[in-house]
């Protein structure tokens, strides 16, 4: 995301932030949801709004940008909320220092209830809502990074959203961590059933699962770096390739930071992706190799000292992800985490994109392995920060 002069004000969890595609050099304009404070005295009734705020590129204008309505991000209603998830689990506050797979895989269980996700869809908002309840729930800064797509459904644009959360935004030196919150339009690689619809509990439900239990930990996670969470769309939003192009949304999150001059600096980042194969085998992904061979290395160091022998220390095939734009857009330094051999290596990955990437073919031992991981090297990264 492109930010210009200071640190965007982090006052609010209730802001969206509106993008615009299409125009070589993009505005960011980042709007207020109104908040009202209702006071009772001598039965007058006053109400305080907030004052709405716009950061732009320079040189750049915002009225060449289409202006849309500013939907309202406020924290959702109680009832509402609980309609989203299990109330226990949506208001825990529970800072274990394990991360909890079982949690983590009742998160998963959540998603995939609510059907197949892909971009622009009615799956898609939900699992929006779902998101932002359960991280304002637990002290997350909650932002959305919007922009306008071609659907490969009807050739218009259509607007998809980029996810931001955000913890302890006063630490300038931060860490990224992302996924895709999308899935694949139908399962077009199932040889009997090519546009069924797809789950994706696997690949695009699992970096979800797994970021809504790695939330719990940040709070309290305390040291030198700050930590964004990112849930990217338009990852494959794509009927027919290779017409349709893939990594929309990380493409744009990409183009955005690196034009803008913010005061804070990411200096690495981490992707999780098809991470809860009930087979997991997580060998050493060849462009993470080839961009951040320290940090991929790190993380498989850590995954060996903590006993996690998932992470298999053998370079793997070059796959193309979401960690690309980052990489080589970006310039941050960046890691895939991904199982590409589902449901095995026997077998290959034959349940991808195909209806078996449901449910039943997940596991909650994996997402533990992998967050475990995760979690013990962002700590291992605040104690040695130099």
């Amino acid at each position: 995301m492109e930010m210009r002069g200071s640190q965007i004000p982090f006052a609010s969890n209730k802001r969206v932030t509106r993008m615009r595609v299409g125009e070589p050099n993009g505005c960011i304009r980042i709007v207020s949801s109104p908040i009202c404070f209702f006071v009772l005295i001598l039965l007058s009734l006053f109400c305080i709004g907030s004052d709405a705020f716009a950061l732009g590129t320079q040189g750049q204008s915002s009225n060449r940008l289409q202006q849309t309505p500013v939907e309202n991000s406020g924290q959702f209603p109680l009832q509402e909320a609980n309609k989203l998830k299990p109330p226990i689990r949506l208001i825990s506050q529970d800072q274990k220092s394990a991360f909890d797979g079982n949690r983590s895989f009742g998160y998963l269980a959540d998603i995939c209830k609510i059907g197949p996700r892909p971009s622009a869809s009615k799956g898609m908002a939900k699992q929006k809502k779902y998101i932002q309840a359960h991280f304002e729930a637990i002290g997350g800064q909650f932002f959305q990074q919007e922009f306008i797509a071609k659907s490969p459904y009807s050739g218009k644009n259509v607007k998809l959203h980029n996810l931001l959360i955000r913890w302890h935004p006063e630490r300038t030196r931060r860490i990224l961590i992302c996924c895709h919150h999308d899935t694949r339009p139908f399962a077009d690689a199932d040889k009997r059933n090519p546009r069924a619809k797809f789950i994706g509990a696997n690949d695009g439900g699992s970096g979800v699962a797994l970021l809504c239990e790695l939330g719990h930990h940040m709070k309290s996670l305390n040291g030198e770096f700050g930590v964004d969470f990112v849930f990217f769309d338009g990852e494959e939003f794509v009927i027919q390739r290779p017409r349709d192009r893939m990594f929309l949304g990380s493409t744009f999150f990409a183009e955005q930071y690196s034009r803008g001059v913010p005061n804070w600096r990411y200096e690495c980042a981490v992707l999780v992706d098809m991470v809860a194969d009930k087979d997991l085998q997580l060998p050493l992904e060849g462009n993470s190799l080839h961009f951040a061979r320290g940090l991929t290395e790190e993380i498989w160091d850590v995954a060996r000292e903590i006993g996690v022998r998932e992470f298999v220390p053998e370079e793997f095939k070059f796959i193309r992800d979401d960690h690309l734009p980052l990489n080589e857009i970006a310039k941050i330094p960046t890691c895939d985490i991904i199982d590409f051999n589902f449901p095995n290596p026997t077998a290959g990955n034959i349940y991808w994109h195909t209806r078996e990437d449901k449910l039943e073919n997940c596991s909650a031992e994996s997402l533990g392995k992998v967050g475990a991981v995760v979690l013990a090297w962002l700590q291992k990264k605040q104690r040695t920060a130099k």
